[in-house]
């Protein structure tokens, strides 16, 4: 018996509902290292210092916030040109009316 195939199921490629992030994903690592140094203690693989974590996560923190301020000037600017070649066209009225109806 073969099982009946979801629609889209076929697609090779996925349409991504969210952009990418870098900002969060270094917050992310760094959140998760802080995580693990700590778990690592607390097994008995090792002995972390407690005042670790704070130069740590404040060292994400000012990477992600770096990192996202720089990708969100790369996209504003990228849709800034990209406004720019779309309004070169021809105007919407060839006969000059701005009248609005």
């Amino acid at each position: 018996m073969s099982s009946p195939e979801r629609p889209g199921a076929g697609r090779a490629r996925r349409r991504i509902v969210h952009g990418f992030l870098p900002g969060r994903l270094i917050a992310g690592v760094s959140a998760l290292t802080a995580a693990l140094l700590y778990a690592g203690d607390a097994g008995g693989a090792w002995h972390t210092p407690w005042f670790v974590a704070v130069p740590l996560v404040l060292t994400g923190m000012l990477l992600a916030g770096v990192a996202g301020f720089a990708h969100y000037a790369r996209r504003r600017r990228r849709s800034a040109i990209r406004a720019s070649t779309e309004s070169a066209e021809a105007p919407a009225s060839a006969s000059g009316s701005q009248a609005i109806r």
